[in-house]
């Protein structure tokens, strides 16, 4: 049997990203496969983009989405991969698939082609529940 959470239920823990990744938390666009997120980083690192001053909407209806706009110069080039999404302190970490808009990822970015300067914007960034 699959696990089934009530709405309240999952709001409250989703809701949880806003202490866990909260202003300042990074997030590193990286070459290839995601290792895990107990596993040392792996791929190259293309851009790292901190994220904004209240960096979560409220969770509503089992999902929660990236406020604002997070964004910054790349400082490497390659194919986006994956990604992994760190607090300041490194404590705590969350790991997923890059893709384009509509290409089915955990998180999408406008290009996934990037190149050393460009400007890399993550266009969605769900969690659900």
């Amino acid at each position: 049997m699959s696990v089934d959470l009530n709405i309240l239920l999952a709001n409250a823990l989703l809701d949880r990203y806003d202490s866990e990744f909260p202003q300042g938390s990074l997030v590193q666009i990286r070459t290839g496969a995601p290792p895990g997120a107990e596993n040392a980083a792996s791929g190259s690192l293309l851009v790292e983009i901190t994220s904004p001053a209240s960096p979560w909407n409220p969770a509503g209806s089992g999902s929660k989405t990236k406020n604002g706009t997070w964004s910054a110069a790349a400082t490497g080039g390659g194919v986006a991969g994956h990604y992994r999404m760190k607090n300041a302190a490194d404590t705590r970490r969350e790991e997923g698939t890059v893709t384009l808009t509509a290409g089915g990822g955990d998180m999408t970015l406008d290009n996934t082609n990037i190149a050393v300067d460009q400007v890399v914007t993550i266009n969605t960034f769900t969690k659900s529940l």
